[in-house]
């Protein structure tokens, strides 16, 4: 017996809404065992989802089944994510750190909100 792979992202809280969990299955951004596949797919104790959302990867197994969406202590427990799968997503964290560009110190002024307004119009 199989839950719909729509239903078990949201009460796994990979989506927060089922909608969106059934939009991002249907958008190829949800795979079970490789497969792409439709939200009404079943998914089964040992199956491989693949879960792209946003920037973050996730290959986790299933180990529990759920229809509701219970507390985040228990959605943890409907799934096993792979050690690839942290680690490429810790990587993944790491160099969006290193990339990030710094908080300006203060708001711009009038002569410099100018400044960026003209450097702006110019590009287009």
């Amino acid at each position: 017996m199989g839950v719909r792979v729509d239903k078990w992202l949201w009460a796994a809280r990979f989506f927060k809404t089922r909608g969106l969990a059934t939009e991002m299955v249907n958008g190829g951004h949800v795979r079970i065992n490789g497969e792409q596949v439709k939200p009404s797919k079943t998914v089964e104790i040992g199956d491989e989802l693949r879960i792209n959302r946003g920037q973050e990867r996730y290959i986790v197994t299933v180990t529990g089944l759920a229809e509701k969406r219970g507390s985040a202590a228990v959605a943890q427990t409907l799934y096993q994510e792979t050690d690839q799968s942290v680690a490429a997503r810790e990587q993944q964290r790491q160099l969006r750190k290193l990339n990030a560009s710094p908080a300006p110190m203060k708001r711009p002024d009038k002569k410099a909100r100018r400044h960026i307004i003209r450097f702006v119009k110019r590009d287009h």
